[in-house]
């Protein structure tokens, strides 16, 4: 009956059958805690960034940058798995294509809050846009980023219209875009010359590669809880796109864990003095704990063996893979922007310099955080509630 309603919906009506009573404690819930991030970045406003983050001249860049950087690229993997579902329409990854779509859009409008909440004057940014600099990497990650906004929001209001062919060219062009977005994200950090730990031409490719890591395990992570939330069964075409997504996820987790073992080599072979006391910091220096056991085990190996030993058969396998995945991977972007800042850049030039700065997130920092996850966890619920007959229905 549920099937039947889904398939006979009108262009941009909505159906209400599945929304829940638990669907809206959530949403009111994960909605409180959004706010209460924005709250400490408007205080943080108000009184100065100085007072409420832990980052320092040395160290500028900290837990918000990392935050912005696993949400922006988190939306450009779920963007681009939604475009292979719609494009290549036979293939079993199209049942999650709009649901990947939309949660893309949130992702994005995560990473957008959080940068916002990070930047002591974000008003600045509305010159930028009025007086762009052609030579500046964040001015193209700005734009392009707002493009990829502007294009799949087209995309998702054109689905909901039903008009499905002008919406899958949209989704192309945003897919394109949102790799350029991301490749230059990473060109952010490789081309800071000054920061041996980051400067190469890995990064840009690197990132592409956690993208579609990080965006196949947020689909499966919310496509699980999509099911639970509603207290419903998948069906068996979205048992086997969550499989499908599970075999991407194992893919490019391999791929993370290659690119990682020879950015090592590389450094290590070839880098400079400071370059490879950045990698110490993560092998047996102060961030050694979150790399073996955040970055390493929890966010690589273990899903490996999980998803390897069964776990491509078994939902509730993949889930436990996607969400431990999707730990690991915000420790591997944190670890990531710290390595790169944490050698002292005098050190070896004058006595008394300590080898490493010291850096930990404060808790409007952390707050601040979790209201961009929860904006996101929100955006999901709204999601479940007013278009979930658009997720599950086949029409496209």
């Amino acid at each position: 009956m549920a099937e039947t309603k889904i398939e006979t919906l009108k262009p941009f009506q909505v159906d209400l059958s599945f929304a829940t009573p638990r669907i809206t404690l959530l949403t009111f819930l994960f909605l409180f805690l959004t706010l209460i991030g924005v709250a400490a970045g408007v205080y943080g406003l108000i009184v100065g960034h100085h007072h409420i983050c832990n980052t320092t001249r040395e160290i500028p860049w900290g837990i918000l940058i990392s935050g912005y950087i696993y949400f922006a690229i988190m939306s450009t993997g779920l963007c681009i798995l939604s475009v292979l579902g719609h494009l290549f329409g036979g293939t079993s990854l199209l049942p999650l294509s709009n649901r990947s779509l939309y949660l893309s859009i949130f992702a994005i409008l995560a990473a957008f809050l959080i940068i916002g909440l990070e930047l002591e004057n974000p008003w600045r940014m509305f010159w930028m846009a009025i007086t762009p600099n052609p030579t500046s990497n964040i001015m193209w990650m700005g734009a392009l980023y707002g493009a990829c906004v502007a294009f799949m929001l087209l995309e998702f209001v054109l689905i909901l219209s039903k008009r499905y062919a002008l919406a899958f060219a949209l989704g192309l062009l945003g897919a394109l875009t949102e790799i350029a977005a991301n490749t230059n994200l990473g060109a952010v950090f490789a081309l800071i010359a000054a920061r041996p730990f980051w400067y190469g031409a890995q990064l840009p490719i690197y990132f592409i590669t956690s993208a579609l890591m990080t965006g196949a395990a947020a689909l499966i992570f919310f496509n699980y809880i999509a099911y639970e939330v509603r207290q419903k069964a998948m069906d068996e075409a979205m048992q086997k796109a969550t499989s499908a997504a599970g075999k991407v996820l194992l893919l490019f987790l391999i791929a993370v864990s290659l690119a990682t073992i020879w950015r090592f080599l590389a450094i290590f072979t070839g880098g400079s003095d400071k370059g490879r006391l950045a990698a110490l910091a993560l092998l047996n220096g102060p961030l050694a704990f979150n790399f073996w056991f955040f970055e390493i085990a929890l966010g690589l190996v273990f899903p490996i063996i999980i998803l390897v030993f069964g776990g491509l058969r078994n939902i509730h396998a993949m889930f436990l893979a996607s969400l431990i995945t999707l730990i690991g991977a915000f420790f591997q972007r944190y670890d990531l922007v710290v390595a790169g800042q944490i050698v002292h850049p005098y050190h070896g030039l004058f006595e008394g310099i300590p080898k490493y700065l010291s850096y930990s997130p404060s808790i409007f920092e952390l707050l601040m955080i979790m209201g961009g996850a929860s904006l996101l966890v929100t955006g999901f619920l709204i999601g479940e509630r007013y278009f979930a007959g658009v997720f599950e229905s086949r029409e496209h």
